[in-house]
């Protein structure tokens, strides 16, 4: 997968958690997540999920740095769904699990890679 690097944003950070690179591929925006995604690490992510969906109708969250999530993190999934299409990538096992346990699987678009999450039709 080729990274578009003129579409390229900074990299947020709070004390937890950060996001990553954000790039087009194909015809999906995808935004990386790295570390804890909980109360008080949640917000740059917030805000670039926010961003994505207002200008993109399709983002990919590559998930696979995230090394824990709560219920923050599922609340900012489903509203974010809410207004764009949404699709994850690479979870962790602790965030399958938790989205197994919410039942969020069965609303989420959960994909193993971030190449089969923007390959999906």
């Amino acid at each position: 997968m080729q990274r578009a690097e003129v579409d390229r944003f900074p990299v947020g950070e709070s004390a937890s958690g950060s996001v990553g690179a954000q790039y087009a591929a194909g015809p999906a925006w995808v935004v990386e997540a790295r570390g804890d995604m909980d109360l008080h690490g949640i917000e740059p992510l917030a805000t670039a999920l926010t961003h994505a969906a207002e200008t993109h109708s399709l983002v990919v969250l590559d998930a696979s740095g995230v090394s824990f999530g709560d219920s923050a993190f599922l609340n900012l999934l489903l509203r974010v769904q809410q207004s764009t299409t949404l699709r994850l990538a690479a979870l962790p096992a602790q965030l399958r699990r938790m989205l197994q346990i919410s039942g969020a699987d069965a609303v989420l678009n959960i994909h193993p890679t971030v190449a089969d999450a923007t390959a999906a039709g």
